[in-house]
């Protein structure tokens, strides 16, 4: 009988582990933001934990014979087991079983068959088993904390597989940050640089040390003449190690703002972060192309002063190297008068939101600076594609138009998407925004949001708030200044995507703002 309640408790523990290493492997293999997340969520086993308690009162009270206690404590485990998820396939970001996830897995497993194996063989106890059934979660944690030599190994090996290759074939090498916009100045600089030769950029949001590395390892190859590298921060110290990795040539940092806050905690400690980009480029003797606004913080102002002749500034001041004129956003994208070499252009991209005038003019500058001739920058520019998920218009076969700004919200990017909707609203259509708000503000979560949520009401008829209690003061804010407009509350993005089926028209347009990761949306019932 100990036997078979201990190879019932395994079955379920297994399926359990996989459920709990899908966020585990969102939070990046972080045990604190993983117990945290556990702890802010509740993500703590109840079903099992209630039948295996009133088992423990049955046997208590000598209501069932410890053979039954038995029998009934392996049917629990055996059901919980068959009706458990699967995230690999169910997922809104699917659980990637790679060889990490597959080793961090197989070590929570052994500790847990471990602790199964001790609960059976001393006691006959189901409280006991209450305490193997919520050691699950922690028994990852333990995992990773034991694999970390082995894992620091593994990607110490890949680090210098990816290092010696940049070295030996020298491809120029442009690295890209900010707290927003990097990955669309990546994509359009990446767009005018094909232009000119091969060129390798970082796929989608890859930004971290082995995701470069993974790229370099096997996509780089001795045709490409530039790489165009995208480098997150996710605390001081972070892109320095990446710059040791893929040492710049150029440096282009695109903002210093609130995404990414909670982790940082000031702004003058992101912009520390991003400028460690800029004194690896300056060490190599590049030049550093910035946004005006970034230099508004006292670190980029007296990384400024000191690097005088390698920063080239964008934006409206008459002192930019680079100086935009007017824009003008259009059903057909962006169009951006500019100033530069004391010469006119004027930049046409079909791409949305007036927030991407500084991205275009920034890949434009630092397309010029690599030597791309002006005028070809600008033919390039004419066919650069919509970047997926970043306020990507996507007309729909009855007539709506949807307006996809899914990945990497932030205050800015989400002010565009709100303006833009007049732009494709037809007279007589309805304007809906699809929103959970954004992530990792910190301190500036509820400012940000009750700001988002006035000019929201300016600008949108029905608002569809995802987890409203999370963006009270968004949702607070759009009554009051829109009390005509309609709040839907949803628990989901597929439950406000159902709430939308049919009640479309081919007048009316819909901004998708910030798809949340499983880990923020959605809560674990178990």
């Amino acid at each position: 009988m100990k036997t078979l309640v201990a190879t019932c408790y395994a079955i379920f523990a297994l399926r359990r582990l996989v459920t709990y290493l899908h966020i585990f492997q969102q939070e990046e293999y972080d045990g604190t933001r993983f117990v945290r997340w556990i702890w802010r969520t509740a993500a703590f086993d109840s079903r099992a934990t209630g039948l295996l308690a009133l088992l423990g009162l049955a046997e208590a009270v000598k209501v069932l014979p410890g053979a039954i206690g038995y029998i009934v404590a392996s049917a629990v485990f055996l059901a919980l087991a068959y009706f458990e998820g699967d995230p690999r396939s169910s997922g809104k970001k699917p659980l990637v079983m790679t060889l990490r996830a597959k080793r961090v897995l197989a070590g929570a497993a052994l500790a847990a068959g471990i602790a199964g194996v001790l609960v059976a063989i001393y006691t006959t106890s189901a409280w006991f088993w209450i305490a193997a059934v919520q050691f699950l979660p922690f028994s990852l944690v333990l995992s990773n904390l034991t694999l970390a030599p082995y894992e620091q190994r593994v990607q110490r090996r890949f680090w210098r597989e990816a290092h010696s290759r940049l070295e030996e074939l020298r491809p120029v090498t442009i690295g890209i940050t900010g707290s927003y916009g990097k990955t669309s100045v990546k994509h359009i600089l990446g767009h005018i640089l094909e232009t000119q030769a091969p060129t390798l950029v970082t796929p989608g949001s890859v930004n971290t040390t082995m995701g470069i590395a993974r790229v370099v390892r096997e996509q780089l190859g001795p045709h490409h003449r530039f790489f165009v590298c995208e480098m997150g921060a996710y605390g001081p110290g972070s892109i320095a190690k990446l710059t040791q990795l893929a040492p710049p040539n150029l440096a282009i940092i695109t903002a210093i703002g609130f995404a990414h806050y909670e982790r940082f905690k000031t702004l003058d400690t992101v912009a520390r972060a991003k400028f460690e980009l800029a004194e690896a480029a300056v060490e190599g003797s590049g030049k550093v192309i910035v946004a005006e606004d970034v230099l508004e913080q006292p670190a980029a102002r007296e990384f400024a002063t000191r690097h005088e002749e390698s920063v080239v500034a964008v934006g409206r001041g008459a002192t930019c190297a680079l100086r935009v004129g007017s824009v003008k956003q259009t059903s057909d994208g962006m169009e951006i008068d500019i100033v530069w070499g004391g010469l006119p252009y004027t930049l046409r991209a079909p791409l949305f939101g007036e927030h991407q005038a500084i991205d275009i003019a920034l890949a434009f500058a630092a397309a010029c600076q690599l030597g791309v001739a002006p005028n070809s920058a600008v033919l390039a520019l004419a066919s650069a594609g919509q970047i997926s998920h970043r306020l990507e218009v996507k007309r729909q076969p009855r007539g709506s138009v949807l307006i996809d700004d899914a990945y990497n919200s932030n205050p800015v990017g989400f002010a565009s998407g709100l303006r833009i909707l007049d732009l494709f609203c037809r007279p007589g259509g309805r304007r809906f925004l699809v929103t959970p708000g954004m992530v990792e503000l910190g301190a500036a979560h509820d400012r940000e949001h009750a700001a988002i949520g006035a000019l929201a009401a300016l600008h949108v008829d029905v608002l569809l708030a995802i987890l409203p209690e999370r963006i009270s003061t968004l949702t607070a804010a759009y009554r009051a200044g829109n009390p005509q407009g309609t709040v839907v509350s949803c628990r989901s993005f597929s439950e406000a995507q159902a709430w939308l089926a049919g009640k479309l028209g081919p007048e009316d347009v819909v901004l998708v703002e910030n798809d949340l990761p499983d880990l923020y949306e959605k809560k674990l019932s178990l």
